[in-house]
């Protein structure tokens, strides 16, 4: 049995540090997720010239299923790959760290490539994202592994699935499996952009709610179209019956059917804020799955938080660190 079957887009990220007036040339949104297709991609990193790049594998729910691993679940990974370097990068990383990850399924092209997001890093740490999905955006209903599903303890969607009609298809398809199994579902809405321009999508994907529902403020702001939190959380308390709304080094509030808590946060001098909220939901829902409540789980997960965001790169150098921060 799994403790967390995950499922999202295939990605490498590639980190490089920009200051404000590349973002401004280039008319990206600072702090946001942008989609481009490869063409755009590869103009974007032939502007970047001789700048260092850091390559990790990524995607969203690659990187919370990533933590929740090394923090101490069984896991596995549903994803489309394409026979390409960064397609193999990917796989070969989420392996060697134990994940059961869908096997390379595609013959790479010029138009058919494995996902790519590429960080642009701001001095303030703010990171914008320009991602090509690449294959990544046809994760389609053969590729879940239905019995492994059924018999997991959760389910981990990540948001962005929404941008892609197939993709967020096949999230609403899994999570009906998971409902009808018993199966916990966990959810994150990824992003600002999502809730802006993929609402229904996202709305189909919550289907009649799920068990944990993971944002930031500003997410849960967008998501209720108010400027007042409590209302928002209230709104989204509807959706989940777990809640945790991310609050920067405020920490973050929990909230379930029994009450809420706020956890406190961590003050840290950040480097690059990519990957904070990945790490917060995979620590939360190790904790939450080793039997700790939800106020010490989003705890910890805020203590993770902070240390990811005082390196870059949306996770820790090696799996010892995770476990130190367990310690």
């Amino acid at each position: 049995m799994l403790d967390l079957y995950g499922l999202g887009n295939a990605l490498v990220d590639t980190d490089v540090e920009i200051d404000d007036v590349f973002l401004s040339d280039e008319g990206l949104a600072k702090g946001q997720m942008t989609l481009v297709d490869s063409s755009r991609m590869a103009n974007l990193v032939s502007k970047l010239g001789s700048r260092p790049m850091r390559k990790c594998s990524g995607g969203s729910a690659a990187n919370t299923v990533f933590a929740a691993q090394a923090f101490g679940l069984s896991t596995s990974y549903t994803c489309r790959l394409a026979d390409d370097e960064n397609g193999r990068h990917f796989s070969t990383e989420m392996q060697n760290a134990g994940i059961a990850t869908s096997s390379i399924s595609e013959t790479a092209s010029e138009t058919r490539r494995s996902g790519q997001c590429l960080v642009l890093v701001s001095p303030d740490a703010q990171r914008t994202m320009c991602t090509d999905l690449g294959v990544s955006s046809e994760l389609d209903k053969d590729i879940v592994d239905v019995e492994a599903l059924r018999d997991a303890r959760s389910l981990y969607i990540e948001g962005y699935l929404s941008s892609s009609e197939q993709s967020g298809q096949t999230a609403a398809y899994c999570h009906q499996i998971a409902k009808d199994a018993g199966t916990l579902v966990a959810l994150t809405l990824s992003d600002v952009s999502m809730i802006t321009f993929c609402k229904e999508g996202l709305t189909a994907m919550l289907g009649d709610g799920v068990h944990t529902l993971f944002c930031n403020a500003e997410e849960a702001l967008a998501w209720s179209k108010t400027d007042r939190l409590d209302v928002a959380i209230a709104e989204l308390s509807d959706i989940a019956q777990e809640l945790y709304v991310t609050l920067g080094a405020s920490g973050a509030q929990a909230v379930t059917r029994e009450g809420s808590w706020r956890a406190p946060g961590e003050v840290v001098a950040p480097l690059d804020t990519n990957g904070a909220g990945d790490i917060f939901a995979g620590a939360c829902l190790a904790a939450r799955l080793q039997g700790a409540s939800p106020r010490d789980a989003a705890a910890f997960a805020n203590r993770a938080a902070a240390k990811i965001i005082t390196q870059f790169g949306a996770r820790l150098p090696r799996v010892d660190d995770y476990k130190s921060l367990m310690a």
